[in-house]
């Protein structure tokens, strides 16, 4: 999974706003769902964040408040640089987070808690709670053409392939999964959890 990434840095953004490979997907309503999610996001109280496994700091930019980034593929986080200079900027790993208890007044994370299996799903929620007292989670709904959970083969421009495990969610299963979480955003592309 981290090679994954690594390799993927570059051409990452293609996915959120259709180009490259995913220039040719039928999405509808993907346009305006993203935006509605930038909105959603930009609402959340100002508080210090730590956005884990931030990738290209995409959606890192809407996020009120300072914000320190995390991720452990530098090539993500030099694309973020760009995209969100002011941030303070953390290679690691996500598991065990490198912060001291309630470092943070929230943990965000977008399109990454989708990939944990299950022994790291349940280290990383005991690290984001250990860290801050919210957890913000944006992941990707549950549709008619996916599994709730599946093996992907996925395909870069440079032809490699790789096997990634993803879940996608129902706005409800994430929120009970979370904890009695608060559903944020509920859309057929997209959903976000507050706990």
């Amino acid at each position: 999974m981290k090679a994954y990434y690594e390799a993927r840095a570059e051409e990452y953004d293609d996915w959120w706003v259709g180009a490259g490979l995913f220039e040719h997907r039928d999405r509808p309503g993907w346009e305006s769902e993203r935006e509605s999610l930038f909105t959603t996001l930009a609402a959340l109280e100002r508080v210090a964040t730590l956005d884990v496994a931030c990738g290209t700091g995409y959606l890192t930019r809407y996020l009120p408040g300072s914000i320190t980034l995390l991720d452990q593929s530098a090539a993500m986080l030099a694309v973020a640089s760009t995209r969100v200079p002011a941030a303070r900027f953390v290679q690691s790993d996500a598991l065990p987070l490198p912060f001291a208890d309630q470092s943070f007044g929230r943990v965000f994370t977008s399109h990454f808690y989708g990939h944990l299996e299950e022994g790291d799903r349940v280290a990383f929620l005991a690290e984001a709670r250990r860290v801050a007292p919210e957890l913000v989670i944006v992941d990707s709904a549950l549709r008619e053409d996916v599994e709730p959970v599946e093996w992907q083969e996925r395909v870069l421009k440079d032809g490699s392939r790789w096997q990634v495990y993803k879940r996608y969610f129902q706005p409800d299963e994430l929120a009970a999964e979370l904890g009695n979480g608060e559903i944020l955003f509920a859309g057929r592309w997209f959903v976000a959890v507050r706990a």
